[in-house]
């Protein structure tokens, strides 16, 4: 079996390098806010490009903390309006609507399967504080035209970076491109812990110091709370791994855009959709999404032949239950992406070997 991805090994490659990491905390007797999270916090601003990194418990925690401190600070009030792709994973809406805001859906661009920006401005209203964009699958959604935008109608540019570590635009990391953005280092995640764990980074000092003290049950100093916040700390032993493997990132990256250009080379199947990469500085192939007319067919054939895929995602956001009140909406592009869309395995730990027969296969494959 060819695994989707192989978490297992490639924990393995640090195994050693983890081990002392975790020893270290263990026998420091500091298991929150301690020097692991102040030493995580500096190396990743300097890997991001950006003034300050808060460490919170999760990367959907940390796009609720950038809504919440933008209010606390009266930038945005309950009601008002942000824009969002409508091909996202769940968590970039919940983040919007948790603080009592209206996420307001744009379709993506069906080539880049980011949000479309020319489809941004109509849905710009009177309401309208700021726009999330996600660089979904690991591919940047950031254009110089978003940020036109943003600057002309006064919007706070917030980031989901929960699938892009590494990934740039024009020489600059993605999560440091807006005014804040959220990342996720869930296990999975190209940067992944062995836990849930997530981070801001943004340059503006005051938005920083509320998001820490919100993710510090709302205080600004031990037993004062200005704020009704929450537990949301990124933990010692998480900081430790994270410190570990961002040495590692940019070799991890590589090796993805590897695989990608192998597949992107050699798969002939006209069945499958590639993905269309012009410029690969933007592109950290978190996921490699292929588009099918009959995915499930296609998913079953893999199956069949050793190779674990993975849809994301089955469902949009705005046909899930949880949001019935979208459930009438249509979104055709959306939707499109969400009927046809597979991801193949792609990891830094993959073998020339199983690279190969995944082509093989596909090339292989006869009409569905």
């Amino acid at each position: 079996m060819i695994k989707f991805l192989d978490l297992e090994k490639i924990t393995a490659q640090y195994s050693d390098e983890i081990h002392d990491a975790v020893k270290r905390v263990v026998d420091s007797g500091l298991y929150l806010q301690g020097r692991e999270n102040e030493a995580f916090e500096s190396n990743y601003s300097a890997y991001i490009g950006t003034k300050y990194t808060i460490g919170v418990a999760n990367g959907l925690d940390a796009l609720i903390w950038i809504f919440r401190a933008y209010i606390e600070m009266g930038v945005m009030k309950p009601g008002d309006e942000i824009i969002v792709p409508a091909n996202t994973f769940i968590a970039s809406i919940l983040a919007i609507s948790e603080n009592g805001l209206v996420p307001v859906l744009v379709e993506p661009n069906i080539i880049t399967y980011q949000i479309d920006e020319d489809l941004i401005e109509a849905a710009i209203t009177p309401k309208t504080r700021g726009i999330l964009i996600v660089h979904l699958y690991g591919q940047c959604a950031y254009t110089d035209k978003i940020g036109v935008i943003c600057r002309k109608h006064s919007l706070k540019l917030v980031e989901d970076n929960a699938q892009s570590h590494g990934c740039k635009f024009k020489g600059r990391k993605t999560g440091s491109l807006g005014d804040a953005a959220g990342h996720s280092f869930y296990p999975g995640k190209i940067l992944g812990a062995l836990g849930d764990a997530g981070a801001v980074t943004t340059d503006d000092k005051e938005l920083a110091e509320v998001i820490r003290a919100l993710a510090n049950y709302g205080s600004i100093k031990k037993y004062v709370f200005r704020y009704t916040g929450r537990n949301s700390r990124l933990d010692e032993i998480q900081a430790a791994v994270l410190n570990v493997k961002l040495k590692y990132l940019d070799k991890e990256v590589q090796l993805r855009k590897d695989v990608a250009a192998y597949y992107i080379d050699n798969i002939k199947n006209k069945q499958v959709i590639l993905p269309q990469v012009d410029n690969w500085e933007a592109h950290v192939f978190h996921l490699f999404t292929v588009r099918c007319e009959k995915r499930d067919e296609l998913q079953n054939y893999l199956t069949e032949k050793g190779i674990q895929t993975v849809i994301h995602y089955p469902i949009p956001p705005h046909k899930q239950e949880c949001y019935k009140k979208w459930n009438n909406f249509s979104f055709s592009v959306t939707e499109k992406i969400h009927q046809e869309e597979l991801s193949l395995p792609i990891s830094p730990v993959m073998t020339k070997e199983e690279i190969q027969e995944v082509v093989t296969i596909i090339n292989q494959m006869k009409p569905l």
